[in-house]
């Protein structure tokens, strides 16, 4: 990239609720340039190739995110993805294509810095608590349970403490369901959808004669803005693939 030239910007999912906040967060930025604002019906490969941007931003949804980031690394454009639902053999072809381009991709479950710092915190305390368990509560158009922060959180908590609740009875549930989901490391996640929610989730731990509860509230989509700025801005100066926005920060 040229010196003091803006970073050029596409943004997938531009019509969507959070596509308008990143639309017009981009917008407002001095070393951004917004070049393409792409929905899910228009020709992503077109797009790409007429308004030729360095980085595209990606929240559409589950079933499409993928193939855009495939898209967008084999034409040898970086790209960030806020939309949630991808898995492990996902995360696989994307570092594959990242690499063979020598490009970049970025796969963020959460944007707001708090959310980041709440997992950050949550994997200390993970050092000296081994039973905990994770609430997390979007609102109700959201399309994947768990979340994808809470899964991240899960997965960072595993790595300081690798089992927990090892000495909790064992699981009656007369309704089924009733003790959430668990991970390998035994974390159970309760997923909670409801009108007038954001995003929000809090990490409760338990022992002897204490709890500890880490909260984060996004009480609007705005929270997410700084940090997806800030991973166009990182993105540009790497290769390869990352996951989790605290691994450009």
């Amino acid at each position: 990239m040229a010196e003091n030239r803006a970073i050029k910007v596409g943004v997938c999912g531009a019509l969507g609720r959070m596509g308008q906040s990143v639309v017009k967060a981009v917008s407002e930025q001095p070393d951004l340039q917004l070049v393409a604002t792409i929905d899910i019906e228009d020709n992503l490969t077109q797009a790409l190739a007429d308004k030729k941007p360095d980085v595209v931003i990606d929240f559409t949804a589950p079933h499409v995110v993928k193939q855009n980031a495939l898209t967008v690394l084999n034409a040898g454009i970086r790209s960030v993805i806020g939309t949630t639902g991808l898995g492990p053999s996902d995360f696989q072809e994307l570092e594959q294509a990242a690499k063979a381009h020598q490009s970049a991709v970025l796969v963020a479950p959460n944007f707001a810095i708090g959310a980041v710092l709440l997992m950050k915190f949550a994997k200390e305390a993970s050092r000296y608590f081994d039973h905990a368990e994770i609430i997390e509560l979007h609102h109700n158009q959201k399309l994947d349970a768990p979340s994808g922060t809470a899964l991240r959180t899960a997965q960072l908590m595993a790595e300081a403490q690798p089992k927990f609740g090892c000495d909790n009875a064992d699981d009656h549930e007369i309704l089924p369901g009733s003790r959430g989901g668990h991970t390998e490391s035994n974390l159970h996640i309760h997923s909670v959808r409801l009108p007038g929610l954001v995003a929000h989730q809090e990490v409760i731990f338990g022992g002897l004669g204490q709890t500890l509860t880490i909260r984060h509230d996004s009480l609007d989509r705005t929270s997410f803005m700084p940090g997806v700025i800030e991973a166009v801005r990182k993105i540009m100066t790497v290769q390869g693939f990352y996951y989790g926005l605290e691994t450009l920060l």
